[in-house]
């Protein structure tokens, strides 16, 4: 990491949504802070209110109650120094790969890069994700794995200092995430970018992250634990396959979900039967 200096933190969040039943608690005071240069994972059972809370440090809906700050600038909404990285890669299907990114590009620095500067950096950020090769074709004409390509390039050329990724990988074969997977690694170690992950996937989050939080299940979810990951930097899944501190990690995360997940069948066995 960079340095101990917190760029995002969240003081005592909690969020509530109104449904026809009355308020539904989603997070419940939730407190932590994400160091500047680290990559840092939630992972939690469905429902756990990782989406909703990355949902409020990207400024796309507000707290119900508690703080949420980033470089100690209350968010009080979207903002370019957090980009975002969806599941679904949300291209715009009538642009191009280039146009897709050049849009951002242009809603971040038309006040600050001249038309040739933002040529070449648009260019620079889909080479980054090696995409260089597809700058012409939309987003029909390629693969899933490249459309999430052009998502991290689009992201990435805003120049965030917070990259917000929301099961980035989730939808794409093994082999497509493996190779996501070691370019967001590879970019993270040469930009220093600040990363906030969801996954579902143990071996993903220990694979990427500096830090693992677990979530304990919702409603009312709450920070479970933290795992500190102190493998060494560059990381080769190749060599982790065999590390016993990896695995050492992976069990921990495991059984924390694996003992999540025997609460809440117990609570429903407990439950009175319907007549």
């Amino acid at each position: 990491m960079n340095s101990e200096k917190p760029i995002i933190r969240v003081q005592h969040v909690s969020q509530s949504f109104a449904t026809a039943k009355g308020p539904f608690l989603a997070l419940d005071n939730v407190s932590f802070d994400i160091v500047e240069g680290e990559t840092l994972s939630l992972i939690g059972h469905s429902g756990c209110g990782k989406s909703t809370l990355l949902n409020l440090i990207a400024g796309l809906s507000r707290a119900s109650e508690g703080v949420l700050l980033c470089d100690n600038q209350e968010i009080t909404g979207p903002g370019p120094e957090r980009g975002v990285v969806f599941q679904n890669h949300s291209l715009l299907p009538w642009l191009s790969t280039y146009d897709n990114v050049a849009l951002a590009v242009h809603q971040v620095f038309k006040n600050q890069m001249s038309k040739a500067e933002m040529h070449e950096w648009i260019e620079h950020n889909l080479a980054l994700v090696q995409m260089s090769h597809a700058l012409d074709k939309r987003p029909g004409e390629i693969s899933g794995g490249m459309k999430q390509r052009v998502g991290i390039a689009r992201a990435l050329a805003m120049k965030p200092r917070v990259l917000l990724m929301d099961e980035p990988f989730g939808a794409l074969d093994a082999l497509t995430r493996a190779h996501l997977q070691d370019a967001v690694m590879e970019i993270q170690q040469r930009l220093r970018t600040t990363i906030l992950l969801i996954t579902h996937d143990v071996d993903e989050a220990v694979l990427l992250s500096d830090r693992v939080m677990m979530m304990t299940n919702g409603p009312a979810a709450k920070v479970g634990e933290v795992l500190n990951v102190q493998l060494d930097r560059p990381r080769s899944r190749l060599a982790l396959a065999n590390d016993p501190l990896f695995h050492q990690y992976r069990q921990q995360v495991l059984h924390f979900l694996y003992e999540k997940q025997l609460y809440e069948k117990q609570l429903y066995e407990k439950q009175p039967a319907m007549v």
